[in-house]
């Protein structure tokens, strides 16, 4: 028969799953949920916080309906992925972390999403687009727009 201990160690497998649902169903992971959660499995709301914090592909606050990752590994970097970054602040007028006005774009930096063969690369909206050029992303921006 599980007890207590069982059912938290169970629940804090889970706690990852757990974050990455709220956050499709919510679009971000809110104080809200948080305390829920934290109610719900009796996880410190501490540990809850870390996580949804630790990793890169959650959010703890609202986002633009596009979200773009863009990679700076090695990889990437060597093929002129600063440029790429660059180029994308400018157009969007944002850094990473920031989201437009109109609340159509965010912007990440981060590292490797496995395109190394393709260099430089993003992923919008867990989509890949890759062997960027200026030209590329001045196109998949125009078609997020319309």
């Amino acid at each position: 028969m599980p007890d207590k201990l069982d059912k938290i160690i169970e629940s804090k497998k889970l706690l990852l799953p757990i974050l990455t649902e709220i956050q499709d169903r919510d679009g971000y992971i809110s104080e809200d949920n948080v305390r829920q959660l934290s109610k719900k499995t009796k996880i410190p709301l501490s540990e809850i916080y870390g996580v949804a914090t630790f990793y890169s592909f959650l959010t703890t606050k609202p986002e633009g309906r596009n979200i773009i990752h863009i990679c700076n590994s090695p990889s990437c970097y060597v093929n002129g992925s600063l440029n790429i970054i660059e180029f994308i602040e400018k157009e969007l007028g944002i850094k990473s972390g920031q989201t437009t006005e109109d609340k159509l774009f965010t912007l990440h930096i981060g590292s490797c999403i496995g395109c190394c063969d393709k260099a430089p690369a993003m992923l919008l909206n867990g989509e890949v687009h890759d062997k960027l050029t200026e030209k590329k992303i001045k196109g998949i921006i125009k078609k997020c727009r319309s």
